[in-house]
């Protein structure tokens, strides 16, 4: 017997944007996850993957995935990564026509960072 999908019109999506790549995960308010999709698993290859145009297709991708099977409509955004995805991914929410609630940028930076290497001696 079939799973009954649940009705979600809330949640969260999570853009984590390297420089080879570009990864939309798509979860409920909890964290449980509703639907991802990343520039590899939409077909693009090599350094195509590291490009605005694979961000914007993996995270529509990825939203459109939860809409139809969830019924999601209003989300939180969640960036972190250096990459070209970042301001493509939030391009390619509005595109769908999702209600954005909130935009964060995650990004994780040293507050002192590792102790740097010994002064060379010549």
């Amino acid at each position: 017997m079939a799973k009954a999908k649940r009705q979600i019109t809330e949640g969260n999506i999570y853009i984590q944007s390297s420089f080879n790549n570009t990864i939309a995960t798509v979860t409920d308010t909890e964290g449980a996850v509703l639907s991802w999709s990343s520039s590899g698993k939409s077909g693009f290859k090599g350094t195509r993957k590291a490009t605005p145009f694979a961000a914007t297709t993996a995270v529509e991708k990825a939203v459109r995935e939860a809409q139809e099977k969830h019924g999601l409509s209003e989300v939180s955004v969640f960036i972190k990564g250096p990459g070209a995805g970042r301001d493509a991914g939030l391009r390619a929410i509005k595109a769908v026509g999702l209600r954005v609630r909130a935009i964060s940028d995650v990004t994780p930076f040293p507050h002192n960072g590792p102790r740097p290497k010994k002064k060379r001696r010549v």
